[in-house]
């Protein structure tokens, strides 16, 4: 038995694919092929991305359907975004530890049991502990793509990371019509309905295909590291997302965000003295762990900036001359591009990893967001614009999220893979909930109130479109800073950063 001096993992006889001996890579996939295992695993990142804009059709009827209030009904998404932020990089270790197969059979059954509460719900606290719980189940895919290390084939291993990685917006994108069919022709419970059905078949799906991977991290689970990261977060994402409605000098929010910074500088302090550390912050630390989570800030914000304002900018009242009131159908189908291309990208930009390194990846995606929100300032005055607009973000986010977790992966060590790749998650989370508040504020300030309707100006939309122009160049900066040289850690060594 060997054991890894940095994080005190245990396993097996390795070799240099992520710390699996090549007999145990050959028992783990002796059942199921590789392709077998990346479906199945990229179809649950599917699922889980879905889970975040399930609801987004019946939103302006929330109130209603609820019988609660606006200011109420808002947690319906802000749960969400808080349980998946909190729960992603616990999972992670978790999984690193006991099992990430398990522990995604876990999250999707957090996921089934939300919605079906969500399902019978008919008030507004019962709707928001089930959507809590459907989000617990979106760290799926950080899990995912962990396990794809430590089964899948090296050489099969950068396509499947791209495509299982590129989940998140392509769920987002290809689910919003189906949710739009459903919610304008059947009862709003079905929805949650679908979501429950959909979690089973994953939970069925993982529980035959994806093998169980013999790496563990030994050690004892970090419940105060856990606590603290989870206390920072909160405050941090919940004053972020509610300052515009609360008020950014109210005391609440002024509370949350100091708090929020206080509890995680402490809990840093703690995290670097502990010896069963939730997340080994000198690992995260490293420049190549730390540019990449960087870069994944500013790639969160970009691509968020296409959910927070093309929707508006579709749907809007024509009365102004600037929206083009689509019903929420036509909006969605203009929007899939942005999935649909995420999709298709997601093997090039494996391809293009594999030849130049996922370095040259992420540079080129944000260099492509960085070109699409400048060209999108002077792109607002027709519906194919905002169709082209959607096709190049999907492209550049494609591109990037393809590379972010190979970098990850190539700097950590096997045992922190999981934790790892749940910190870089948190981060594109980060980035896109301060998009949403961004442009919220943006949208709601420079508008003008007409038929008694409050319609964004065409400068909202481009001041909002050039703030996210400046943010992606910011993260290709960030990328260029990432080291060359071949990856640490073995079993991303076909996969060379450059």
């Amino acid at each position: 038995m060997t054991k890894s001096p940095s994080s005190g993992s245990t396993h097996g006889p390795a070799d240099d694919d992520g710390g699996l001996s090549a007999r145990d890579r050959r028992r783990l996939t002796r059942v199921h092929s590789d392709r077998t295992i990346i479906a199945t695993l990229a179809g649950t990142g599917l699922i889980a991305a879905f889970m975040q804009t399930l609801v987004t059709p019946i939103i302006p009827e929330l109130p209603q359907l609820l019988d609660s209030v606006p200011s109420d009904t808002s947690w319906v998404l802000t749960s969400t975004l808080l349980a998946a932020a909190i729960s992603t990089p616990i999972s992670g270790r978790l999984g690193d530890m006991y099992g990430k197969r398990c522990i995604v059979l876990v999250l999707l059954t957090f996921m089934a049991v939300g919605s079906v509460v969500a399902a019978l719900s008919d008030s507004v606290i019962p709707m928001i502990v089930g959507r809590s719980l459907q989000g617990i189940g979106l760290g799926v895919i950080a899990l995912g793509i962990s396990i794809l290390r430590d089964v899948i084939h090296p050489k099969n291993l950068g396509g499947a990371v791209a495509l299982v990685s590129a989940t998140l917006g392509i769920g987002g994108a290809i689910g919003l019509p189906v949710a739009a069919v459903i919610a304008e022709n059947f009862s709003w419970h079905y929805l949650f309905w679908l979501a429950t059905l959909l979690s089973l078949v994953a939970i069925a799906a993982v529980a035959w295909v994806v093998p169980v991977s013999t790496l563990r991290t030994a050690g004892r689970f970090d419940f105060v590291g856990a606590l603290g990261l989870g206390v920072g977060l909160i405050g941090i994402l919940l004053g972020v997302s509610k300052g515009t409605e609360w008020g950014w000098a109210s005391p609440g929010i002024l509370g949350l965000l100091i708090g929020g910074v206080v509890v995680l500088v402490g809990w840093g302090f703690y995290e670097l003295r502990s010896d069963h550390a939730l997340i080994d912050l000198r690992v995260a630390a490293r420049r190549p762990v730390l540019l990449t989570n960087l870069a994944s800030i500013s790639v969160g914000f970009a691509f968020f900036i296409t959910s927070a304002s093309l929707p508006i900018l579709l749907q809007g009242a024509t009365t102004t001359g600037v929206a083009f009131g689509l019903p929420l159908l036509l909006a969605s189908l203009c929007l899939m591009p942005l999935g649909l291309v995420m999709f298709f990208t997601s093997p090039l930009a494996a391809r293009l990893s594999g030849a130049k390194g996922p370095r040259t990846s992420l540079i080129l995606g944000t260099a492509i967001l960085a070109v699409t929100y400048g060209a999108a300032i002077f792109l607002t005055t027709e519906i194919w614009h905002v169709v082209l607009i959607s096709l190049f973000v999907g492209l550049g986010v494609g591109t990037a999220y393809a590379a972010m977790p190979t970098l990850i992966m190539s700097a950590v060590p096997p045992s922190e893979n999981a934790a790892s790749n749940g910190l870089n998650s948190v981060m594109r989370t980060l980035g896109s909930t301060v998009a949403a508040t961004v442009v919220g504020v943006i949208l709601s300030t420079q508008a003008v109130v007409a038929d008694g309707e409050s319609i964004p100006t065409t400068g909202a939309f481009q001041l909002s479109f050039g703030i996210g122009a400046v943010v992606a160049l910011v993260g290709m900066l960030i990328a260029f800073f990432i080291p060359r040289g071949n990856a640490r850690f073995g079993n991303t060594a076909s996969i060379p950063v450059q």
